[in-house]
């Protein structure tokens, strides 16, 4: 763990929001470039991926409050503390979405190319992110005798940041051979959503930050469940339109 990675006179670099400003940086570079190959124009979509960073963090940090109402209400300057971590990534993916659709029609763009182009950057950049959180010790897991030791808790814990981090890596893998290579519009925005969800039930098993509340299952489990399922419909839908 290295929450503070140093200072300089009065202001303190944080490991979790420079790897969150390394994630956007790398992420809005590379589909960039990307957006040139596909001749669309460069700058149009630094300025969506601007937008949807921004709406996004401060729609998982939002989501994450109100989900700790109740320590936020007793702490509520921690509100702006985003260096502590806390981010909720259902939260981002809505503020997120509906900011890049409106940014989208505004601008008169197809919004399924758009999605195709953008999200297996916006997998690569959560890969980035996860190692912020890794770093700062937040979305820990549980113990166990085969993790790594945080000193925060005291305790050795499944490094579940980490293998958000690989899982994630490979999914923007995976996107992005399915970028390259023929597929319908939409195929890769769902895809994305696929995968994801499926991650996320999964690293859940692993992680000790959320209550069980139905099942053995935690919210984010349950959400994950419906947007699996949503996206599994979709590709499926899809995939028989494009065979017609």
């Amino acid at each position: 763990m290295l929450p503070e990675i140093c200072h300089i006179g009065p202001f303190t670099i944080y490991s979790y929001g420079l790897m969150l400003v390394l994630a956007f940086f790398t992420a809005t570079s590379l589909c960039s470039a990307q957006a040139k190959k596909e001749k669309m124009d460069p700058d149009l979509i630094f300025n969506l991926l601007f937008l949807i960073f921004i709406s996004g963090v401060i729609g998982c940090r939002v989501f994450y409050v109100l989900l700790n109402f109740s320590y936020y209400l007793r702490n509520p300057l921690e509100i702006i503390m985003l260096q502590h971590g806390g981010m909720a990534w259902f939260g981002g993916l809505i503020f997120g979405s509906i900011s890049g659709f409106l940014f989208v029609k505004r601008n008169k763009l197809d919004f399924l190319k758009i999605a195709d182009l953008v999200v297996p950057f916006v997998a690569l950049g959560q890969s980035i992110g996860r190692i912020g959180c890794l770093l700062n010790g937040c979305c820990f897991g549980r113990e166990s005798q085969w993790g790594v030791y945080f000193p925060v808790f005291g305790k050795v814990l499944i490094p579940t940041q980490l293998y958000s981090s690989l899982l994630l890596l490979l999914i923007f893998c995976i996107l992005r051979l399915m970028q390259n290579s023929k597929h319908f519009p939409g195929l890769i925005l769902y895809s994305y959503l696929f995968f994801y969800s499926l991650k996320r039930l999964f690293i859940e098993f692993l992680r000790n930050d959320s209550p069980r509340i139905i099942f053995g299952l935690t919210l984010f489990q349950l959400l994950s469940t419906a947007v699996f399922v949503f996206a599994l419909l979709r590709i499926i839908r899809m995939s028989q339109k494009f065979k017609k």
